[in-house]
């Protein structure tokens, strides 16, 4: 056999072992690997995750580890793991779940409507990769609060409800400082004048917002309430909100899951700095976190001569106002005729 012919043999036996680890390689690389039923799934990998713990993370939707694992040490991703939250689309080839696992993926985190520090805490937590208690202790950081010029009681006040973008391994910190980033993007110039011209700092606003979402869930009467609450505050006169009332029965009962229907007389005589009974001037922090109609109610109130308000028999959900005692007497009676008849014991 002549050189020629046996160059043309291992020339042909060689692309033939080429084509064949080529194929074999595609296989690897482009073939199916995912086993989950889901059109997609979210894998989340914690902080600290070594590559060995990513192996583990994704076993429950990979087929064939191993493929992946040869996809994955060819592009260097045992080198650069990184923590966050990936998407698996069903059908995923390797080579598409190493990319996967370089994309970190945005939560949309939202919160409303909190009556507690601690309750937002839990709602925040059960969204992101930091717990209840490490964003607690974050919130009530000494340095930070004053820094930011609030109270462990006002702290709540910096946390504006809304849906936000950031990454499921955000820690307490960073997410702090992202809301009170959203917090002074909010109180922009505009709506801190509008504060400052009904006699109010942004917290004060906040404050009393909290109290006025309490009042009312009916969003066009919010800014009737507010009107109201702004007279009484400029006159001197204490509040007299139920709301701040039922808050302080709870915060003193350390219970925040009980129901309160009805507040009687004794509880109005209860001493406590948020019974706006009791006490002249605004509650030292939030009842709730107000929502953004709440807030804008303060901002913008009706211009009104109405002192008092009670819940109305006639339109449930709204309240009857009057501008003078004797006026409120007889709506106030009307109510709790109506409420005595329903049975409502508290």
């Amino acid at each position: 056999m002549n050189l020629k012919k046996i160059i043309t043999i291992g020339s042909v036996i060689l692309i033939a072992v080429l084509l064949i680890y080529g194929f074999i390689l595609s296989q690897q690389i482009f073939s199916i690997n995912t086993k989950f039923s889901e059109n997609e799934v979210y894998v989340y990998v914690p902080t600290g995750s070594s590559y060995e713990d990513v192996k583990k993370i994704i076993e429950p939707f990979v087929e064939n580890r191993s493929r992946f694992e040869m996809v994955a040490d060819k592009r260097s991703y045992p080198e650069n793991v990184k923590p966050g939250r990936f998407l698996f689309f069903k059908g995923m080839n390797n080579y598409e779940l190493v990319k996967a696992m370089r994309s970190n993926i945005p939560v949309k985190l939202a919160f409303n409507n909190q009556e507690r520090l601690e309750n937002l805490a839990g709602r925040v937590g059960s969204q992101i990769e930091a717990d209840s208690i490490s964003l607690l202790t974050s919130f009530k950081d000494s340095i930070f609060l004053i820094d930011n010029g609030f109270t462990d009681e006002n702290v709540l006040a910096m946390f504006i409800p809304n849906t936000y973008e950031t990454y499921w391994n955000t820690s307490a910190e960073k997410f702090r400082d992202k809301m009170i980033k959203e917090y002074r993007n909010f109180w922009n110039k505009e709506r801190t004048e509008k504060a400052v011209k009904q006699g109010l700092t942004p917290i004060e606003a906040t404050i009393l917002a909290s109290i006025v979402h309490k009042e009312s869930v009916k969003k066009d009467e919010r800014p009737r309430i507010a009107g109201v609450y702004l007279n009484r505050l400029r006159q001197g006169m204490p509040l007299q909100a139920d709301p701040t009332v039922i808050f302080a029965i709870k915060k003193k009962a350390n219970d925040f899951n009980q129901v309160i229907k009805r507040v009687f007389y004794n509880d109005l005589t209860m001493t406590s700095p948020y019974n706006t009974y009791v006490n002249i001037g605004l509650p030292p922090g939030p009842i709730a976190m107000p929502d953004i109609t709440a807030l804008e109610a303060v901002l913008n109130p009706e211009n009104n001569n109405f002192i008092y308000f009670c819940a109305s028999v006639d339109r449930f959900g709204y309240h009857e106002f009057a501008a003078t005692f004797k006026e409120h007497t007889k709506n106030a009676k009307k109510y709790s005729d109506w409420i005595n008849s329903q049975g409502v014991k508290r």
